[in-house]
Order: C-alpha cells, then sequence, then structure tokens
C-alpha cells in the first residue's frame, strides 16, 4: 500500500456526518488525503473532504464504485452496502471494520446472538418478526423494543411495558430486550490496529435525555469503583478480539445494583461516548482510529484531566435555519471547548454540536457541564 502521508494515498469514509468530520479534522495533521461519500450535498464533511461525492452509502453500485476510488475504506455510520464492501475485499481493498464485522453489528439481531455465542453478559433477549410475535411474549414484559436494521441516536427504539404498548411497537423483524434496574449507563471505547495491538480509553459515565433517548451529557473518569472500571475495561477487550476489530469500537453498558455489567450495544467507529477525547485524552479518539486502521503505534489513551462532554441538541418546536443562543456566553468560560458540526438546518434533539469541558475536578467540570446545557440552546 502506499505512504499514507505521500499525497497519493486516498483514504476513503463511507458516511459524511460530523463523526467524519471530526475525524478529517485530525487526519490532517499526518497529511492523510480523505475522500467522502455521502447522500447530502451539504453534509458536514462536504466543505473540508479532500474529495466529496454525492452517493448513497447504501447502495450497492455507489459504494462500489467509491470504493474503487481509494487506497482504504473506512466507516463513520455502519448501515452501510455490507455486500459491495465484500466484493471490494475480495478484489484486494483494504476495509476497517472488515465487512464480516458490519454485518454482525449492522444487525441488533445477530448483535446480541454473538454476545450469547461469546458468552459477553447481555440482558435476556427475543427476536420477532413482527408485531403479533412481540404480543405472545405480553407476560415477560417489560421490554425494549428494538429494530433489528436502521436505528440509531434514540430512533427504532421503543418500551413495552403492558397490553397498550403494543399500539406502539414495531410491526417489522425486532429484538426484544429485557428491561433491567440499571444503576448507570457506561461506556468503554478500545481500539485494535492490524497487528492486534489493544488498547483502551477511560470508563464514561452518560446520562441520557429521557424523551430523545440519546446522551445528553457524560462524564470521565466514570464514578464507579477499580473493579468495575477493570471489568468494563476486560469486556471491550474481550469483544475486540472475537471481532479481530480493527479500528476503535464502542461498547455501551448497564452498571446494575451489584456492579455488574452488560453489554447493551456496541458501535465499529468513533462514537458519542469518545467525543470528549479530543480536549480530555492525550490521543483523541479519531486519531486513535486513524492510528489503528493505517496500522500505526496505538496513541496514548490517558485522561489530560477529567472532562465532560455535552450535547448540543435541536430545541423542541424548533425547525429551520439554525440560530445558537447564548454561544458567546458559554465561549467565556475557561475550560470549555465548543464544536458545531456545520449543520445548517435544526429540528428537534438533532445533534449540532457538543460542547466539552475541562477541569481538574470532575465535579466542577459537571457543574459547568450543567450551566452549558441551561445555557446554550439551539433555535430556528
Amino acid at each position: 500500500m502506499k505512504a499514507f502521508y505521500s499525497g497519493s494515498f486516498r483514504l476513503g469514509i463511507l458516511g459524511g456526518g460530523q463523526l467524519g468530520r471530526m475525524f478529517i479534522q485530525e487526519a490532517g495533521n499526518y497529511d492523510v488525503r480523505v475522500s467522502v461519500l455521502d447522500p447530502s450535498a451539504d453534509a458536514p464533511c462536504a466543505a473540508i473532504a479532500h474529495t466529496f461525492v454525492q452517493g448513497n452509502f447504501a447502495d450497492y453500485d455507489d459504494v462500489y464504485a467509491f470504493g474503487k476510488t481509494v487506497d482504504l475504506l473506512t466507516i463513520e455510520i455502519e448501515h452501510v452496502n455490507v455486500e459491495a464492501l465484500e466484493r471490494l475485499r475480495d478484489e484486494g481493498l483494504t476495509i476497517c471494520p472488515d465487512p464480516d464485522v458490519l454485518r454482525i453489528i449492522r444487525d441488533k439481531g445477530l448483535q446480541k446472538q454473538f454476545y450469547h455465542q461469546k458468552g459477553i453478559p447481555t440482558a435476556p433477549f427475543h427476536l420477532v418478526e413482527n408485531k403479533a410475535e412481540a404480543a405472545t411474549f405480553l407476560a415477560e414484559f417489560p421490554f425494549m423494543q428494538k429494530l433489528r436494521r436502521g436505528g440509531y441516536d434514540g430512533k427504532g427504539v421503543t418500551p413495552l411495558r403492558t397490553t397498550d404498548d403494543l399500539a406502539n411497537a414495531f410491526d417489522a423483524p425486532s429484538v426484544l430486550e429485557k428491561m433491567v434496574p440499571f444503576e448507570k449507563e457506561l461506556a468503554v471505547i478500545v481500539a485494535r490496529n492490524v497487528s492486534g495491538e489493544i488498547n483502551t480509553f477511560p470508563l464514561v459515565e452518560m446520562v441520557f435525555n429521557p424523551e430523545a433517548n440519546l446522551v445528553e451529557m457524560l462524564s470521565c473518569p466514570a464514578h464507579v469503583s477499580p473493579h468495575t472500571a477493570a471489568e468494563a475495561d476486560r469486556i471491550a477487550r474481550e469483544i475486540a478480539e472475537h471481532l479481530s476489530l480493527t479500528g476503535i469500537l464502542a461498547v455501551e453498558l448497564f452498571m446494575l445494583s451489584d456492579s455488574s455489567l452488560l453489554v447493551n450495544e456496541i458501535a465499529p467507529r468513533p462514537h458519542n461516548s469518545g467525543h470528549q477525547t479530543i480536549e480530555g485524552n492525550v490521543t483523541s479518539q479519531y486519531e486513535q482510529h486513524l492510528r489503528a486502521i493505517l496500522n500505526l503505534p496505538l496513541g496514548d489513551p490517558s485522561l489530560i484531566a477529567p472532562s465532560v462532554m455535552v450535547n448540543v441538541l435541536g430545541e423542541k418546536g424548533h425547525s429551520g435555519p439554525v440560530k445558537y443562543f447564548g454561544l458567546e456566553e458559554v465561549m467565556k468560560w475557561p475550560g470549555v471547548y465548543v464544536h458545531l458540526y456545520g449543520k445548517t438546518e435544526t429540528r428537534p434533539f438533532r445533534k449540532m454540536g457538543h460542547v466539552t469541558v475541562v477541569h481538574a475536578d470532575l465535579a466542577e467540570a459537571r457543574r459547568i457541564g450543567r450551566e452549558v446545557l441551561h445555557t446554550l440552546k439551539v433555535i430556528s
């Protein structure tokens, strides 16, 4: 393969959202030229990619044609055309993560079966084909119903607690995951390069927006015992090994009242639970992903200082051209770093950016993070 710094090397990304945008910003430090495929002409990556191709990353022909123009191909979203990737791999293109990994992870049913087969702790579950089949498990309610394919950012998930909830159940192939009485939601990002070197980022603790079912704020390090942190680290490394992963993997976990852990979901790409690493860690998740897929030595993932990440979400009742209210106020505060994703249109709960707060005292970082939530608003 060409040297990544040669000027003729082309690294391709399927997906042009904010994850790709932040990855490109890190790749530029190593003079890596990045090409992007995304269906939206104004995707966050469009303005900064070396080459931007408008096309559908879920379409066989678009993915195959794009893959023939690059030297290495990676993703920023897992809902891509795996069949085209398999053909490209068979023709010699390096793809990270491997299409076999994507085939498992893009389907939440196959994910759950993978955990079960490998002895990885996860909540009990059933696989169903439609709403009628989900109704046959009424005696075992409550469940979280998750569409097997296509869900993201809280979409494709609905609670089934009583008979009345069946009216809102998905009438499609899905996972019925037993609701478990967890105390915390945690995440750890693990990296593995082509040579098999592995390391992990410090465990983070997440707080979800109850209405949108997506992360509102997270803090690092997580407030858990050393034993729990070590167990999360062990599970993440085990999953990466079982998958023969190349790149980074976000492992989301439930911590139960006895401090035991269950794997919720995994994502084989940069992830919302790692945004704070840009300022809070020696190496960011984006640089680590780049290092891993290029088979370079992995960077030091340790903390520079405790950190908090706040998602900047579109306000309810606002759709249209974006306006930021309170932006200049939060920019005055020390240790606060604003990242806007370049999205010109807002809508309720859309991820428009994030803010990282870095402070020697995690409790103070959390306090400032809550102030950011109350002060910075995305309106139209």
